[in-house]
């Protein structure tokens, strides 16, 4: 069988432990998250998780069917046509001549200084996966001092 990744949007009741408990059938069944983004929507009594994860298509039928069983999942889609998102905060330099080095960088991306302090300088970044990838792979060699990723954000194409 082919493993690759797939997008998967549930939606799910507003309700409290609701996130453990999706997270929980993914612990018990031994399926692995590679990103989890939960938020409310248009609907303030639905929220939207985003979920990646890896396999193969008769895991993801048994993750969705799984998942539906839930009291709280209202909708499981596998997104095959989407617009994805993923947004970043990354603190990287160790001098000030790696600072200029990176805001140059920052440019080609369009990437936004949002605090800069004596030796280093932290962007934000929103784009593509690969995007991300590709942007923290040229700030490396100037030292990542810290990083947080948003986690895939996702929405079906009408």
């Amino acid at each position: 069988m082919h493993e690759q990744e797939y997008v998967l949007s549930v939606k799910v009741l507003n309700n409290n432990g609701v996130l453990p408990r999706v997270g929980g059938l993914f612990a018990r069944r031994g399926y692995s998250i590679k990103s989890l983004n939960a938020a409310e929507t248009e609907e303030p009594s639905i929220s939207r998780l985003t979920i990646v994860v890896s396999g193969d298509l008769r895991i993801l039928e048994q993750i969705k069917n799984q998942l539906m069983k839930l009291y709280d999942v209202r909708d499981v889609q596998i997104l095959r046509d989407a617009v994805t998102r993923e947004h970043i905060l990354i603190r990287a330099g160790r001098n000030s001549d790696d600072r200029h080095k990176i805001i140059e960088i920052a440019n080609l991306y369009r990437a936004k200084p949002v605090d800069v302090a004596a030796d280093s300088i932290m962007l934000e970044l929103t784009g593509e996966p690969a995007k991300i990838d590709s942007f923290i792979d040229l700030l490396k060699p100037f030292g990542i001092i810290k990083m947080v990723r948003s986690g895939i954000t996702a929405l079906e194409r009408d």
